[in-house]
């Protein structure tokens, strides 16, 4: 087994893979320094590498240069989102965590919006490709670090953290969309 598995190949890294692969350490550091949360500097971290895949010009660059641009739009990021934490403060979840345990305290009212939102969410789910909705288990369900989760999917940890990142987004849009247009009907 293991001439098997030493025999292949090895994949063939991609520019932005070898960029990620080189700096991906020094800009969590540094944006976790401007960023009080581990999660929200992943998050960040990953929208750079999603600006940096969406960049031809950056591969045409220095290698300074790349360090100096990737340094740039984190802390442009950083910027946008402590500007999003000010026009929208994050609340603390753990009311709501202790709301959502503690059952037996619902109302009857209350424990029917919380069975029809789970209807939505698992509804909202089915309509995820199989990738997605594997990627979400095992990161949420399974609580795996997005490392561990490609092996499983025999993906690269980039590609994990880009499928995990536009996965959530697109869930928080389907939520924002239905907020909006229900509070166009009240």
């Amino acid at each position: 087994m293991m001439q098997l598995l030493s025999s292949q190949p090895d994949p063939v890294e991609t520019p932005i893979g070898q960029l990620y692969r080189c700096h991906w350490l020094g800009l969590l550091t540094a944006i976790r320094q401007r960023v009080s949360s581990q999660e929200d500097a992943e998050d960040i971290l990953l929208d750079v590498f999603l600006a940096a895949m969406e960049n031809s010009m950056l591969t045409q660059m220095s290698d300074q240069r790349q360090e100096a641009w990737l340094r740039r739009v984190a802390y442009n990021k950083c910027i946008d989102f402590h500007r999003r934490g000010t026009r929208r403060p994050a609340q603390p979840l753990n009311d709501d965590i202790e709301q959502l345990s503690d059952e037996n305290t619902l109302t009857p009212e209350r424990a029917i919006l919380r069975q029809e939102e789970l209807a939505q969410l698992q509804e909202h789910l089915a309509s995820l490709s199989t990738a997605q909705q594997e990627v979400l288990r095992l990161r949420f369900a399974d609580e795996l670090p997005c490392a561990q989760i490609a092996v499983r999917m025999h993906k690269s940890e980039g590609a994990i953290r880009t499928m995990l990142s536009r996965t959530l987004n697109l869930l928080r849009g389907i939520y924002k969309q239905r907020r909006e247009e229900g509070s166009r009907h009240e």
